[in-house]
């Protein structure tokens, strides 16, 4: 700075505090306060700045921390491992249930136990699998549109009567038919297996175009594979029409199998010189059932199997031959097939949620007519199982006299087409 600029900065300073009359010492003070003022500032700046960065630490070791533990709880690697009892297969049929479904439905009953047959000729390290069947109904106008016109009818459960019951209970009638949604909630919603190497399969069947929908199919399939699930396609129609669809790039996604069907085909019962014995079994075998529960429960398990066995009608035959396998199970339902598994089940029970037949019994005469029951129930399935085998093997010989074309491919044919090299995959034994 010059010296002239210097004498005109002190004058115009000194005129400033003569007009104001404010001492020179007071202007110094004020400096002073001013100074140590921003002192304090800088050091409070400082220090928020230092509890900023260690909050900011503090956060992200949080985040990271629960990172850490969901990526742990979802791990594929964190689930049980297999204990050596019955290797699990859960099966969730998704039903296209709009008005021109009627021929599907028909033939989703009529063929649920050939179906069921599949699984019960399956082993894995020598065991039959526990099989669980879930079954959604979708596209149907009687249903929300909120919900997509969707409906979950029954769980995965292993009470094969129940899914007979609500197979016949379905209804079609027209709506609009979004398979990226059913898939999705079939995800969602079921209780699937965390068993590793468990069969996980979903069955789709329809006629509409796959990409209908507010969700997207293809992440709805890669969400499903992503679980450990397979997505198989049955497109009701023309191989190439479901092609056109995405119902082929919905399998492919899935790693599932693409297949079409006339679902308007009818299902050729052919008859049998073994039948008048399986129905004769199929009662015997019904007899050595003990509900029990509330009366009202006892009452409901003990109508259901009969009306199933009704609703089979020329199918009873395939029925009975899944009744005298291990898949058809009646644990918590029935006394027989629940104390073969835990003997402590009598210990629990009140009397008056215990059979007619067991009631004004000693503890020990129950357990004696209990195990008689069992004995009797063996005699009886392992009869039923071998006429049912000879039965087969007629069956067979005569499915191969009658020519099959590629329009009479029916439901049970695709579910056929797919299982078995499905279960080998996931490490079972399946019949040649």
């Amino acid at each position: 700075m010059s010296w002239e600029a210097s004498s005109f900065l002190q004058s115009s300073v000194m005129k400033i505090l003569q007009t104001y009359r404010v001492s020179f010492g007071r202007v110094v003070w004020l400096f002073a306060c001013l100074f140590v003022w921003g002192c304090l500032s800088l050091s409070v700046v400082g220090m928020w700045g230092a509890g900023r960065a260690l909050l900011a630490d503090e956060v992200k070791i949080t985040i990271e921390t629960k990172t850490d533990r969901v990526e742990v709880e979802s791990s594929k690697d964190a689930k049980p491992p297999f204990t050596g009892q019955r290797p699990a297969v859960d099966v969730s049929i998704l039903l296209d249930t709009s008005n021109s479904m009627d021929g599907l439905i028909n033939q989703a009953r009529s063929q649920l136990w050939n179906i069921v047959q599949e699984f019960a000729e399956a082993k894995k390290s020598g065991k039959t699998p526990l099989l669980r069947v879930s079954i959604f109904e979708y596209g149907n106008s009687r249903l929300p549109a909120s919900e997509d016109y969707l409906r979950q009818v029954v769980p995965l459960t292993d009470d094969l009567d129940k899914v007979s019951e609500a197979l016949f209970a379905l209804r079609t009638s027209g709506g609009d038919e979004y398979c990226g949604s059913v898939i999705t909630e079939a995800i969602k919603r079921l209780d699937w297996s965390h068993e590793p190497n468990a069969y996980k399969a979903i069955f789709i069947a329809g006629n509409e175009p796959f990409d209908q929908g507010p969700v997207d199919f293809r992440e709805a399939c890669k969400r499903a594979i992503g679980d450990g699930v397979v997505v198989n396609t049955i497109h009701c129609g023309n191989y190439n029409q479901g092609v056109r669809g995405k119902w082929q790039e919905g399998a492919k996604l899935a790693e599932g199998k693409f297949l079409n069907i006339n679902q308007d085909e009818k299902v050729v019962r052919l008859k049998s010189p073994h039948d008048k014995i399986i129905i004769e079994l199929n009662a015997k075998l019904n007899k050595t059932y003990l509900w029990y529960g509330s009366k009202v429960d006892r009452l409901k398990y003990a109508n259901n199997q009969k009306v199933q066995d009704s609703n089979a009608g020329r199918g009873l035959s395939s029925r009975a031959a899944i009744k005298s396998s291990a898949l058809y199970r009646n644990v918590g339902r029935d006394l027989v097939d629940t104390y073969e598994e835990d003997p402590s089940i009598l210990e629990r029970l009140d009397e008056e949620e215990l059979p007619a037949e067991l009631k004004g019994l000693s503890a020990e005469e129950r357990v004696e007519r209990i195990e008689d029951m069992l004995k009797e129930r063996a005699r009886i399935k392992a009869k039923l199982a071998e006429v049912s085998k000879e039965r087969a093997e007629f069956v067979a010989q005569r499915m191969k006299e009658m020519p099959m074309s590629r329009d009479s491919v029916t439901l049970g044919d695709a579910f056929s087409d797919a299982i078995g090299q499905q279960l080998q995959a996931s490490g079972f034994e399946v019949a040649k």
